[in-house]
Order: C-alpha cells, then sequence, then structure tokens
C-alpha cells in the first residue's frame, strides 16, 4: 500500500487514489443560445432527499463552468453501458464520429437511452479549489432499466446487474 502525508499530495498521486473510487459516468448538459452543450464527468452526487438536490463539480478552467453559469440550469444523463462512445465524446477523447441524441426532460437537454436524467436549477454555486460546486434544485427526472456504465481505475466498466444485486442484497441509504 502506497501512503503519503496529506500535505504533500502529488497531483498525480491524487488522481491515482480517486480512481480506485468507483462510479457512474455522466453527461452534464446546459443549453446556451439554442445550442447543447455537454461535458464528461463524474463529479456528481445527490445533495438531498427534500428538497431535492444535487451536486456537480466543474472545472473553472472548462467551457462548461461559463455556460453553467450563464445558463443556471442543467441536465445530468447516466450513461448506459453501451454509450462509451458518447463518454468519450463529450471528454474530447472520440476516436469515431458520435452523433449524440438529445431528448427534452422539462426545460434542459439530457442524453436519450440514458439510464437516468434529471433537469436541475442552479440555487447556489461555492469555490472550491480550481473546482465550483454547482448546487441544483432537481426539477425532472426519468430512467429507463438497463445497466451503467461505470468507471474505475481510469478504465470503462459494465456491472454485471442480475448477479452483483442478487450477491449484494438491496441497500437503502436514504
Amino acid at each position: 500500500m502506497v501512503s503519503e502525508a496529506v500535505n504533500a499530495v502529488p497531483p498525480a498521486l491524487f488522481r491515482k487514489v480517486m480512481s480506485r473510487f468507483a462510479t457512474g459516468v455522466t453527461v452534464i448538459t446546459t443549453d446556451v443560445g439554442g445550442e447543447v452543450f455537454g461535458m464528461t464527468a463524474n463529479a456528481f452526487m445527490a445533495g438531498s432527499l427534500t428538497p431535492p438536490l444535487c451536486v456537480i463539480s466543474i472545472g473553472r478552467s472548462a467551457k462548461m463552468h461559463a455556460r453553467l453559469a450563464s445558463a443556471k440550469k442543467f441536465g445530468v444523463s447516466f450513461l448506459n453501458e453501451d454509450q462509451a462512445p458518447l463518454a468519450q465524446h463529450f471528454a474530447g477523447r472520440a476516436f469515431a464520429p458520435v452523433e449524440p441524441a438529445f431528448k427534452r426532460l422539462g426545460d434542459v437537454s439530457v442524453l436519450a437511452g440514458s439510464v437516468g436524467a434529471l433537469a436541475a436549477h442552479v440555487v447556489a454555486t461555492t469555490e472550491c479549489g480550481d473546482h465550483t460546486i454547482f448546487l441544483g434544485r432537481i426539477a425532472h427526472l426519468a430512467y429507463e432499466d438497463d445497466t451503467p456504465l461505470l468507471f474505475y481505475g481510469g478504465r470503462y466498466a459494465a456491472l454485471d446487474q442480475e448477479h452483483r444485486l442478487e450477491q449484494l442484497g438491496p441497500q437503502s441509504f436514504w
């Protein structure tokens, strides 16, 4: 096991350790001037059940940062296991041309075919190092029964959903 003092954290080690936290893959979207913009992100979490809030963290140097600050609303699409090319596309690393399909969820565009999606309106922001945390009040929700795309150790993965759900059993954290 590799460990290092917290006050001397090299960025490469920080990224390596954070990659050990398995996450879903999301695409954050917003509409500006009649055009849809998106970016792949895994810095997303539920914030509150009542009221329904979520949190996204966006680097201040990202183009999406200014767009979100202007639009004051965003969508979050949880990608399915077949949408890795979309994750690459919205991360700026597309290996082949991709034509994203969008649908409207309230007044926000989200990716069609995702396992879950939400539309939120920004209710607060706070600086967090080189990022800004956007707190969104969720206005609309949608989901599909499908297998999610996961990210772990710098790679995409898929869940063997039936096997895993049987093995782990149901859980409720809310």
